[in-house]
Formats: structure tokens, C-alpha cells, sequence
């Protein structure tokens, strides 16, 4: 189930039942499970979740990017679907009217060529029209407003000449190179220092303020997401297991999985506090198990867990707030739930 946007205008992107798998010699990965959300112009979508819950795979498989893939569902996209287009409708919409950034900005550039020349082919891939003159001082400028010094000079650099930060900031730059109306950032600071993945994220932000940009933010960093995001996604094993607004999730969450990420992260309040990881691992995305997938490292497991799959349904009286979870849906029950279960809040780092 889809939330609508806030205001009547229909969004930007709409993703509706999105289901991903691969097949393999030990049997078929289920990567994306039934993945509904949507994202509306000018704001940040945070999907948030442990390696290998299918962050990565659903926004790849929005853009067409995932080769021997089995895809369905929908994902409309300024009201055309992008899971029916083909190759060439897709490739016309990626760079121009949607951006990407990968983790990895080393082998996100080619090494072989400038960083300017780089740019440079992405615009006038998508605009003939524009000059290799006219493409480099755009580049010049695109390479100043993302903060890089000398920008005039630096666009003859080859991507092993810039540091780590400075290759996000020229992925930025591509990225943002004909003003897309979607922008993806796949774990766009995981590799850099805190000092430099500020300075990545505020170039992100000014740039979304410039052009109006809906941002999809992939990142396992609840700190991240606690700075920029609007709305959050949770997923874990391939589907939803939360959605709600940024503050909601952060002070009211329903999920234990949620609970649980939050409870490993270090707290300003209590310096002291011992991280708390959530116990176990990840389940086999070929060998699911049976109910909830987080149930055999849920702290409140009871019964309907192991056999019933819970759906996602509005919790506290909020129908934006949606949560996986067989626990009541009112803060009253799902403390007597926790008591029930002998965890405490203190117990489980809660805030």
C-alpha cells in the first residue's frame, strides 16, 4: 500500500507492489518482496536497512538497471510507468530527468578519462545540441557549484586526482548536470570521513533547494537520515517493515527492527551506553522464513509471528505511519507487549 503525498498533487514517483527476483543454481533470491512507496517533488526519501535488504536493488530496478532480473509491479514516474518502458525510453530518462550516484565514486568515473570530458559526454549524450565548448564551461560551472576549488583547472583532472569527497562532489555534478526532477544517491557518504560527508550532504541539499529535486537517499546511516530526510523507508529481507515521516520514526517508531536500529546506534544523552546490536543475522533471501522475516531475532516474537505474515497497517491513529508488525497498533498495547516480554526500554537502548 502506497501513502499518499502530503499535498493533493499527485507524486513525483509512485512505486506500487515492486517485486525483484533472481534466479540462481541453489534456487530463485526473492531481493524485493511487494515494495510500495512514494516521493513527492522537493523532498528526501530515506530508505534505511542492514546490507542485502534490498535497498539497492529496488531503486536499480526502478531505472532498469538490473540485468536477468524477474521485475514486477509499478513505478510511475511523472504519470508514465517505468517498469513497461524499454531500453531506449529508459535511457533517454536516466541522466536527464533522472540522476543517479553510486557508492563507489572510483569506479563510478572512468579512469581513463577527465573528469570534464566525462561530464562533458553525459550532457551532450541526452542534448546533441550542445557544443563540446559550451559542455566544458557548463562542466566548469556545475564542478564550482558543488564546491570544487579551481574548478576552471580541476576539470582536466582525472578522477585518481581528486580525493574521495571531491569524486562524490564531481558524481554531484553530473548527477545534477541537466537538472533532473529525481535524484538517486546510492550510499553516497558511506566512504568518507564525517567531515567531508557534511560538506557532500549540504551540496546535496543546496542543489535540491535550487531545482526542486526529489531525493531517494540509500544509507544504513540513521545519522544521515536524522539530518536530511523527509520521510523514511525501513526495509529489511526484501520488503517494508516501517514507513513514516523522519520525527515519527525516530520518536515513536512500531517496529522492532526499527527499535533495533536504533537501539545500536551511540546516544549523545548517555556517552557511556554500551552499543546494543540486534542479535543474529539476516535470512536467506532464497530460504525465508516462515511469518515475519525478523521474527527469530525479534525480542517480542510471539506465535502469529512464526506463521502469519503481518501487513503493513497504520499504527498510533496516523494513517502516513505504517509498520509490518503483529504488535497493537496503540503505544498502551505495544508497551504491555513489551513488558509482556520482559524487555524494557531501557533494555533495548529505546528513546
Amino acid at each position: 500500500m502506497a501513502v499518499a503525498a502530503a499535498d493533493s498533487s499527485p507524486p513525483l514517483l509512485a512505486v506500487e507492489d515492486l517485486r525483484v527476483s533472481f534466479r540462481t543454481h541453489d534456487g530463485v533470491v526473492r531481493a524485493v518482496r511487494g515494495v510500495s512507496f512514494d516521493l513527492a517533488k522537493g523532498k528526501t526519501l530515506a530508505i534505511v536497512g542492514e546490507s542485502g535488504s534490498g535497498k539497492s536493488v529496488s531503486t536499480q530496478a526502478i531505472v532498469g538497471l538490473v540485468r536477468g532480473a524477474e521485475v514486477s509491479g509499478r513505478a510511475t514516474f511523472a504519470g508514465k510507468d517505468l517498469l513497461t518502458m524499454n531500453a531506449e525510453e529508459l535511457r533517454r530518462i536516466r541522466g536527464a530527468r533522472i540522476g543517479m550516484i553510486f557508492q563507489d565514486s572510483l569506479s563510478s568515473l572512468h579512469p581513463y578519462y577527465r573528469i570534464g570530458w566525462q561530464i562533458v559526454e553525459m550532457i551532450r549524450a541526452h542534448d546533441g545540441s550542445v557544443s563540446r565548448a559550451e559542455g566544458r564551461d557548463r562542466a566548469v560551472d556545475l564542478l564550482r557549484r558543488v564546491g570544487i576549488p579551481h574548478a576552471e583547472r580541476r576539470v582536466d583532472d582525472y578522477p585518481h586526482q581528486f580525493s574521495g569527497g571531491m569524486r562524490q562532489r564531481a558524481l554531484i555534478a553530473m548527477a545534477m548536470a541537466l537538472g533532473p526532477e529525481l535524484l538517486i544517491a546510492d550510499e553516497p557518504t558511506t566512504a568518507l570521513d564525517v567531515t567531508v560527508q557534511a560538506q557532500v550532504l549540504q551540496v546535496m541539499a543546496d542543489l535540491q533547494r535550487e531545482f526542486g529535486t526529489a531525493i531517494i537517499l540509500i544509507t544504513h546511516d540513521l545519522g544521515v537520515v536524522a539530518e536530511v530526510a523527509d520521510e523514511v523507508v525501513v526495509m529489511y529481507a526484501g520488503t517494508v517493515m516501517e514507513r513514516s515521516g523522519r520525527r515519527e520514526l525516530f520518536y515513536r517508531f512500531h517496529h522492532p527492527y526499527t527499535e533495533g536500529l536504533l537501539g545500536s546506534l551511540p546516544s549523545e544523552q548517555d556517552v557511556r551506553r554500551r552499543l546494543r546490536p540486534i542479535p543474529g543475522s539476516p535470512p536467506s533471501l532464497i530460504r525465508l522464513p516462515k511469518g515475519c522475516p525478523f521474527h527469530p531475532r525479534c525480542p517480542y516474537a510471539f506465535e502469529r509471528c512464526r506463521t502469519d505474515v503481518p501487513p503493513l497497517r497504520p499504527v498510533y491513529g496516523d494513517e502516513a505511519h505504517l509498520s509490518a508488525c503483529w504488535l497493537p497498533t496503540d503505544p498502551a498495547g505495544r508497551e504491555g507487549a513489551r513488558a509482556d516480554a520482559g524487555v524494557t526500554a531501557e533494555a533495548r537502548g529505546s528513546r
